[in-house]
């Protein structure tokens, strides 16, 4: 014989919650008493007022006084800080403060007030350019002379150089570097093609190389994109004014983000190949 009220506790039990009701209607129905009565609003407010109005109000912590009061002000006493302990009573400069680190003892007494000069730096000279031939040298790598125990291949000026036609330098020219090929490029009147893609040359650099191509008519491609940071709009508006006035220059590796340099870019290149295949048509 089956129980009593079997069959509504397991639909009660197997009652699935329905996730796209409102989080106030998700749950099982709680009550089955009928309604005493029609629901009515205006005896709903009435009964809430009433009972708000019975309802003792909670005392207070602190009774209320009246009393008015002043902004604080310290006490007068005396005042031990860290700086009158060390036997310095007023403001420092930078300077001044790792100098007292390094040597211990309080450098200015007269703090900020006295007449503070800025430090006076050494001016460190450039580097002189690198004169090693080097046919002669890997010619000595190779019949292994003895006497050969260093070779510095560094800051050898590109301008010298009148076989080279295509420069490849990726993942270390900076900003120097970029320098020093613009000053290159300005004078180097048989290289092609030059690729600086994938360095850590900045805006400043970056303008320096496409600024070198208002005194060189050789060079042909110039790749300069994928820059350890962006270059900015500015610089961008100035490579395109650039490559507008150039009419040498068939090939430019960059992708600008910016719109409008980007289109007067394209069409400058695409005018520079227009006119050589123009000239050679004739």
């Amino acid at each position: 014989m089956r129980k009593p009220g079997l069959s509504a506790e397991i639909s009660y039990s197997l009652y699935q919650i329905n996730a796209l009701l409102p989080a106030g209607f998700r749950q099982r129905d709680q009550t089955k008493k009928a309604p005493t009565g029609m629901f009515q609003r205006d005896n709903l407010l009435s009964h809430l007022e009433k009972e708000a109005k019975e309802h003792p109000e909670r005392d207070e912590l602190v009774p209320y006084t009246g009393e008015k009061r002043d902004t604080w002000l310290p006490k007068k006493g005396n005042k031990v800080f860290p700086t009158a302990i060390l036997g310095m009573h007023t403001l420092m400069s930078n300077q001044q403060y790792y100098e007292a680190l390094a040597s211990s003892t309080i450098v200015n007494k007269q703090g900020l007030n006295s007449v503070i000069q800025c430090t006076r730096y050494k001016p460190v000279p450039d580097e002189q350019p690198n004169d090693t031939d080097v046919e002669e040298t890997l010619q000595r790598i190779k019949r292994n002379d003895p006497d050969l125990v260093e070779v510095n291949l560094n800051n050898i000026k590109l301008s010298k150089n009148p076989e080279i036609m295509c420069l490849v330098i990726k993942q270390r020219v900076m900003l120097f570097g970029s320098q020093a090929l613009a000053d290159m490029l300005k004078v180097n009147t048989t290289l092609k093609s030059l690729n600086v893609e994938s360095n850590f040359i900045t805006g400043a650099g970056i303008l320096a190389l496409v600024e070198s191509l208002k005194s060189n008519t050789t060079l042909l491609e110039l790749k300069i994109d994928n820059q350890s940071q962006p270059l900015g709009n500015k610089v961008e508006m100035e490579i395109a004014n650039i490559l507008e006035k150039n009419t040498t220059l068939l090939k430019f590796g960059y992708h600008f983000t910016q719109q409008g340099p980007r289109l007067r870019g394209s069409n400058a290149m695409m005018n520079n190949n227009d006119l050589v295949r123009f000239v050679g048509d004739f």
